[in-house]
């Protein structure tokens, strides 16, 4: 041999460098938990790649939270927005999206960390802030935005069988009534029983079942009654199989979904949650410019049918989709936790004031500033969404939403407005003798409170050609008496 063998010192030196070599290419692309590992300075320019995870659980079924939850799943819309530069700028987002049936798995989830971003009625949002509050260990449940809500209670409303000789909440006494314990329509059901002098604990029994439990139950008359949420009062009579006797507006009490973060993850990626609230925003914006469209992509996506979603969500819906965070929704939170005291589901230590604490509306407030939008005009917009335009048959304009009619012909996208139900009545007849079909999508809206009602199951007193719509039998009949001689009817004498 002509070259000289390496030294020790020189080929110990390379065996090092050959396996920091190894080292390195072998943790290049590491994934990095950012619940554990806070990002540094000077993660722009490393070669790591950190995960976040977004862990969001929204309620398919339960219309109310479809702006914040399936519409931005299938539209995309939190990918929109997503953070990419500074301190996201070498970040995957694993996105992980699940629906629940109701509140409390939520709840569960959110407190084992395995969910970040939840939505809920009322009353369990109240018990998923207030046990994170007794449970979180330091972490808390932080209420951002609302989803939509009845001022007065609307969305909650008592079912009875399609052909069951009851037709009021007096009527209940002696009766089995099931309702979902511990959610918004079983505090809007006590209420409505006491109302009327009926004491639920003697008067009536109660026993809880999921509203698909409630649904058999009411299909196949094994319950006299069944309270529900959103969209149950309006999906079951659309089935064709109930029909509603009460609406949670009667009883005044105001109700919402609401969306919660935790305030771990909202301190780490606060980002990420005004990218949120940004989808929310935009959602809200294409539901209310394409109203039918969203019904029928929701029915697709959640299994209700479009003419719920629709009631809902439409023009003069039975809900306000706002995200604003209002005084109403605070009165709400006190609401649920004074009945949940009295049904034993919080102690009596627990004070609404601490929980309405809770609320805070920054982060939507900078998402509407990113997007350049006025966030008082939002609210004062979100708070109207009448019918409007042309009358479908006489192309009269619509003056007065709370009179006027709609159908929705089976195989058309978009639903026709009337400024009457004189005049739906005419093109009603019309549609039918060229062989259309509208099933039970027929709605009107009651007289006193402009609900909107499905008009097969609503009364009606006629008096000449005006007719008016009431939800239930007492009102219609007292409207005819204060008319003279006007007649209460059924929609097929019309």
């Amino acid at each position: 041999m002509n070259g000289k063998l390496p030294s020790r010192r020189t080929f110990l030196l390379s065996i090092s460098l050959f396996s920091l070599s190894l080292i390195t290419s072998c943790t290049s692309g590491v994934v990095t938990n950012p619940a554990n590992t806070p990002s540094s300075p000077s993660s722009s320019v490393s070669s790591e790649k950190r995960v976040i995870r977004i862990a969001i659980a929204t309620q398919d079924q339960t219309i109310n939270t479809a702006t914040g939850g399936p519409i931005i799943r299938e539209e995309k819309l939190l990918e929109k927005y997503l953070p990419k530069t500074g301190k996201y700028q070498n970040v995957e987002y694993k996105i992980e999206w699940s629906s629940h049936t109701s509140g409390p798995p939520i709840n569960n989830k959110m407190l084992a960390n395995q969910v970040d971003i939840g939505m809920m009625g009322d009353f369990p949002l109240t018990i998923n802030m207030n046990t994170f509050k007794e449970k979180g260990a330091g972490v808390t449940s932080i209420y951002i935005a609302t989803l939509s809500y009845g001022s007065t209670g609307a969305g909650n409303a008592v079912m009875v069988p399609k052909d069951s000789p009851i037709k009021s909440i007096a009527d209940l006494k002696g009766k089995q009534v099931s309702v979902p314990f511990g959610s918004a329509a079983h505090g809007m059901l006590l209420k409505a029983l006491k109302n009327e002098g009926i004491d639920p604990a003697t008067d009536v029994k109660l026993v809880s079942q999921a509203p698909e439990v409630g649904g058999t139950s009411l299909k196949t008359n094994q319950i006299d009654a069944h309270a529900n949420f959103v969209p149950f009062g309006e999906l079951f009579p659309l089935r064709g199989f109930a029909r509603k006797i009460f609406d949670g507006a009667e009883s005044g009490v105001p109700t919402f979904h609401g969306v919660v973060v935790r305030s771990d993850f909202a301190k780490e990626n606060p980002e990420i949650v005004v990218a949120y609230l940004k989808a929310l925003l935009e959602a809200n914006k294409m539901v209310r410019e394409q109203p039918e469209a969203f019904a029928i992509k929701m029915e697709k996506w959640s299994g209700v049918e479009k003419e719920a979603v629709f009631m809902f969500l439409g023009p003069n819906g039975l809900q306000r989709v706002s995200p604003a965070i209002l005084p109403v929704h605070l009165e709400a939170l006190t609401n649920s936790v004074n009945t949940l005291k009295q049904l034993k589901r919080l102690g009596e230590g627990v004070k609404a004031e601490d929980l309405t604490k809770l609320a805070d509306d920054s982060y939507l407030k900078q998402a509407a500033k990113e997007l350049g939008i006025n966030f008082d005009e939002m609210v004062a917009s979100a708070e109207n969404f009448p019918i409007t335009g042309a009358d479908a048959e006489t192309k009269q304009a619509i003056t007065e939403p709370k009179l006027a009619a709609q159908v929705w012909v089976k195989g058309e996208d978009k639903v026709r407005n009337f400024a009457s139900i004189k005049n739906m009545v005419t093109a009603l007849g019309k549609i039918k003798t060229e062989g259309k079909d509208v099933g039970k999508a027929v709605f009107v809206h009651d007289f006193n409170k402009g609900w909107k009602l499905i008009a097969e199951n609503a009364f009606f007193v006629k008096k000449g050609d005006d007719i008016a719509a009431f939800l239930t039998e007492k009102d219609a009949q007292a409207y005819a008496a204060s008319q003279g001689n006007a007649q209460v009817i059924a929609f097929t004498a019309l």
